[in-house]
C-alpha cells in the first residue's frame, strides 16, 4: 500500500532554535496555508488550540538505531513512540499550537516545535 500526501501549508518562524516539544515551547510564528483552503479556515478564532499535523521533512531515513531513544531532558533510553522524537517510521508530526491570530491564509499561532518551511499536512480544532 502506497499513501501520497501533499501539503496544505508550510510553517513560517523567524528563529534560530526550536524547542524540541510544544509543551515547552513560548515561540510565535505563522501557519501560512494554501489559498485553495481559504474557505476551510473561515472558523479558526484566536485563543482556540490546534491540532497541526506534519511532515518531518529534515529527520534522516528510520533505522533500527532509532528504535530506542534519549530524549534531551530524561536520564536513559525510551521507545520511540514514547517519545516526541522526530526520527520515527512515518515522519510525521503533531503539535497543539494556540491560535493568536487569523489573517486571510495566514494563522498566527504560539507554541511551534516545527522548523521554518515544515509542511503541513492538516489541522483538525483541539475539541469540535
Amino acid at each position: 500500500m502506497t499513501i501520497e500526501m501533499k501539503p496544505i501549508g508550510y510553517v513560517s518562524a523567524d528563529v534560530e532554535e526550536i524547542p524540541r516539544s510544544w509543551t515547552v515551547s513560548d515561540v510565535e510564528g505563522a501557519l501560512v496555508m494554501d489559498e485553495a483552503y481559504l474557505e476551510g479556515l473561515k472558523d479558526i478564532q484566536p485563543r482556540q488550540r490546534i491540532y497541526v499535523i506534519f511532515h518531518f521533512h529534515k529527520s534522516p531515513e528510520f533505522t533500527p538505531e532509532f528504535m530506542r531513544i534519549k530524549p534531551p531532558m530524561r536520564e536513559g533510553k525510551l521507545g520511540v513512540f514514547s517519545t516526541h522524537s522526530p526520527f520515527r517510521p512515518n515522519p510525521i508530526g503533531l503539535s497543539i499550537l494556540e491560535v493568536t491570530g487569523v489573517e486571510g491564509n495566514v494563522i498566527r499561532v504560539k507554541g511551534l516545535d516545527m522548523l521554518n518551511k515544515t509542511p503541513i499536512l492538516d489541522i483538525k480544532p483541539e475539541v469540535c
